[in-house]
């Protein structure tokens, strides 16, 4: 049997436990848990992006003193992206860095951000964070099909033609088999503009040009030395047709678990990175290109192209959408129509 002694020195003890779980605020208590976010994207280690996502992981790991951390997995390590999306849509704590074409498959309306010709310049697709009707997109993503976005203010260069024969004309393209991502809006974009669209992963670009299953991609400069393209293409076509806006996405159930202050930090940071990062890539396509012309790759200037000709056939894909309306409406909201 045990000495009183004991007895009330073990009372002691617990009335001590009590006494410091008692003082614990529950702001306190939240503050002791930690989150993780696994973030994946399909490029490169070399690409800016990764560097900007780096960049985001870091300022939040700071800023939250450890208590959120993302992790950064590059060239699809986490999967493919349709196959993440699912997985942020079932509530997981991934992420995934993806475009407004591939959001499309559940709001088609918010494909336009992807369309040819839509927003031009950085001051275009700051303007469309205050839309009305990109909101009201938004606000569906998260509401019917579970997927938050971070932030959409990362751009990733203009899109271009990049091919083994010359272009000058959307006629120049017909017959050619062109690489694009499995979205609709991508597809029809490319078929406007006079090629036929083939949708295919990132990572099986490189050996289908070396094998002639395809005649050509169209991606952001940045792409090209990424991915060593200039050894097997040999012209880069500047039509300029898609301005590359990504979005950061993550579970939207994932996000409203964390506490606001999380939220605040982590949707600041995207937007602070994002920013950074797309003024450095656009400052720099005029030098990969210098580059790429030293690798032997002959650049086609937009001043040599009939870009009348390209703006007008990129309208179509926006009509066999059925999504001419909803472009109108946001273009009259940010004042270009």
């Amino acid at each position: 049997m045990p000495s009183l002694k004991a007895v009330v020195m073990s009372a002691c003890a617990a009335f001590a436990v009590l006494a410091i779980n008692a003082s614990t605020t529950p702001a306190q208590a939240q503050a002791q848990k930690t989150y993780e976010l696994k973030f994946n994207h399909v490029l490169g280690p070399r690409e800016p992006y990764h560097k900007g996502f780096q960049n985001w992981a870091k300022a939040v790991e700071e800023r939250t003193k450890g208590g959120l951390k993302i992790s950064v997995f590059h060239s699809a390590q986490l999967g493919v992206e349709e196959d993440i999306i699912e997985q942020i849509r079932q509530g997981a704590n991934v992420g995934q860095n993806t475009d407004a074409a591939r959001l499309g498959n559940y709001v088609p309306e918010i494909a336009i951000i992807n369309g040819p010709y839509f927003a031009e310049n950085l001051a275009e697709v700051a303007k469309l964070r205050s839309s009305p009707s990109i909101k009201k997109h938004l606000d569906d993503l998260a509401a019917k099909h579970g997927l938050k976005v971070v932030s959409f203010n990362w751009v990733q260069g203009y899109r271009h033609f990049f091919t083994n024969k010359p272009l000058k004309n959307p006629a120049d393209l017909a017959g050619m088999r062109i690489r694009t991502p499995p979205a609709p809006i991508w597809q029809e974009s490319i078929r406007a503009l006079g090629a036929a669209p083939v949708a295919m992963a990132f990572g099986d670009m490189y050996p289908a040009l070396q094998q002639k299953a395809i005649d050509g991609v169209e991606l952001v400069y940045n792409n090209i030395p990424g991915a060593r393209f200039y050894e097997v293409l040999k012209y880069a076509v500047e039509t300029g047709h898609i301005m590359l806006v990504n979005f950061q996405v993550i579970s939207a159930k994932w996000f409203d678990a964390l506490p606001a202050d999380y939220q605040k930090i982590l949707t600041e940071e995207c937007d602070k990175a994002g920013e950074a990062i797309s003024k450095e890539i656009l400052g720099s396509e005029a030098k990969v290109a210098e580059d790429l012309k030293k690798r032997g790759m002959t650049i086609i200037t937009a001043k040599e192209l009939d870009m009348a000709a390209f703006r007008k056939a990129g309208d179509k894909a926006y009509e066999v959408l059925k999504i001419s309306a909803a472009k109108d409406a946001v273009l009259k909201e940010i004042g270009k129509k």
